[in-house]
């Protein structure tokens, strides 16, 4: 045996038991630093599979100013995804759809309204101080409710301005008081807003503060002494303090958001019968597949099954590694790609056999097969990758995940299913010259072999 043909096969080996550990192992590492998926290899499935929440939100760009409807949106996606990644939510995708409209899926989130709280909230936190009349009293206003102004400071400027959410810091946390135990958002000023917090705290003595998270009261704490740059929002539940500290780390959205226009509850039941309907279709199209080229092309046929299970395991772990999002879409993808994954040894069997019937010996048919059939091969799947490029770009400007999952999962078939077929097949062709069984043309599905022309018949 070729000592170079020895090597790659123990790379091929080697590779292979690699990404076998990479499908198997749930927390095995990918590109992208993110955790497990939501199933138990690891792998990350999408809405239609997993079950989950998708929202739809309209986007108000009527008082952008200066700023680029684009930059808006851009910014909005940004912060929404800031949020998201924060709550804990495994593989969301969120989309720019159209001029103004954002799509979000959220995998495994089934409470809907936390979902809606969560990404539609503006999150425009300011700081209040009551009014008082004449006599030192709190004004109600006619609903019996006190009544707020903007608490304001001067700023390093010398101009008078409201102590806002934009003076915080990316800092905040959920903490636990330590007398009463209850949950508090602790919160800190940059130097800015450590100037206005201070001259706010100092003029407001015994008096409270209001806290207001768009133009809603979240807490009204007394202020006890001067403070500068921390302090706390009181009054809260565990988890309204955990989504506040949320929104204030990830920013205040630039524009409001109008809806859900858009709210799908996807049953998770729904998603592990496709899934198990999937792969149901999936193995029985294997079977087929094999049945088919180990019948038909016999010994090749077996060593091409081989690399078909070798390549199942390379494209597992690419999904893994990237990481994909595996959609019902995806998985239809995946399997198409099997199928285009045998075409390939098809052809070149195909030409092996003409090689052999023509009296070629079995090293110079496999060569000649391989290079014959490559031609077909990469012309056929350069076309079907251009295909793949433009349904993914075409996915992504209609915030389609489906298309896009489909285009994606099958691009990367592609690529992975010539290199199986010219690599790893023709290795194991190779491997088999000088062994007993590649004397016998029977294996290789021809039954008569030409007799080799002799030199003159051949000039």
């Amino acid at each position: 045996m070729n000592r170079r043909n020895l090597i790659i096969l123990a790379l091929i080996i080697l590779l292979t038991g690699l990404c076998l550990a990479e499908v198997l192992v749930r927390s095995a590492p990918s590109i992208q630093n993110v955790g497990p998926g939501n199933n138990t290899l690891g792998m990350r499935l999408g809405l239609d599979l997993s079950g989950g929440t998708h929202l739809v939100y309209q986007a108000d760009l009527s008082h952008i100013g200066n700023e680029s409807a684009e930059e808006a949106m851009q910014g909005v996606i940004d912060i929404i995804s800031r949020r998201i990644d924060a709550y804990g939510v495994t593989e969301p995708l969120i989309q720019k759809q159209g001029a103004d409209r954002i799509s979000i899926q959220l995998p495994g989130i089934r409470d809907m309204e936390t979902a809606v709280e969560l990404v539609g909230k503006t999150a425009q936190l300011d700081f209040r101080e009551l009014v008082y009349d004449s006599e030192g009293k709190p004004v109600l206003d006619e609903e019996g409710n006190y009544e707020w102004k903007p608490a304001t400071g001067i700023d390093s400027e010398g101009n008078e301005v409201q102590l806002t959410g934009r003076y915080l810091k990316r800092q905040n946390q959920v903490v636990l008081d330590p007398t009463t135990n209850e949950p508090q958002v602790a919160f800190e000023f940059n130097s800015e807003g450590a100037k206005l917090f201070e001259q706010i705290t100092t003029r407001l003595l015994e008096k409270p503060l209001g806290i207001f998270l768009d133009d809603q009261l979240i807490s009204s704490p007394t202020v006890k002494a001067v403070l500068s740059d921390k302090g706390v929002i009181t009054g809260l539940t565990l988890d309204e303090a955990r989504n506040l500290a949320i929104l204030l780390n990830a920013g205040a959205l630039p524009v409001p958001l109008k809806g859900p226009i858009v709210r799908e509850d996807i049953d998770p039941t729904l998603g592990a019968d496709s899934l198990r309907k999937s792969l149901i279709a999936g193995m029985a199209g294997i079977i087929l597949v094999i049945l088919f080229m180990v019948l038909y092309y016999r010994l090749p046929g077996a060593l091409a099954c081989v690399a078909l299970i070798i390549y199942g395991i390379l494209v597992l772990a690419a999904f893994k590694l990237i990481p994909v999002t595996l959609t019902l879409a995806g998985i239809a993808a995946f399997i198409l790609s099997l199928g285009m994954a045998v075409d390939a040894n098809v052809l070149i069997f195909e030409r092996l056999k003409e090689e052999l019937r023509a009296g070629r010996p079995l090293g110079g048919a496999i060569e000649a097969g391989f290079s014959r059939a490559w031609s077909a091969i990469r012309d056929s799947n350069l076309t079907t990758i251009i295909v793949c490029i433009i349904l993914y770009w075409m996915g992504s400007m209609l915030a389609e995940p489906r298309v896009m999952g489909f285009a994606l999962t099958l691009g990367i078939g592609v690529l992975l299913s010539m290199f199986t077929a010219i690599v790893v097949t023709r290795t194991f062709l190779r491997i088999l010259i000088g062994t007993g069984i590649a004397n016998k043309p029977w294996f290789f599905g021809v039954q008569k072999v030409a007799q080799p022309l002799p030199p003159k018949e051949k000039q």
